[in-house]
């Protein structure tokens, strides 16, 4: 079971109240403003700061 749209037409991240994308592998939601990784665990968001990552940027060799 995958997170409704109607769902994540609201979600926004809780630092920087951008939307959030979920992620192709569907484990999380990104920011798309601070790029911070918001897991997702049974099915539900955690939306809580401190449960964030930041992932590293690849830079082009």
């Amino acid at each position: 079971m995958s997170i409704p749209k109607f769902a994540l037409d609201i979600l926004v991240c809780p630092l920087c109240k951008t939307r959030v994308e979920l992620l192709a592998d569907e484990s999380g939601l990104k920011c798309v403003s601070c790029r911070r990784v918001y897991p997702i665990r049974d099915d539900i968001p955690v939306m809580l700061p401190e449960e964030a990552t930041i992932p590293e940027e690849n830079p082009n060799p």
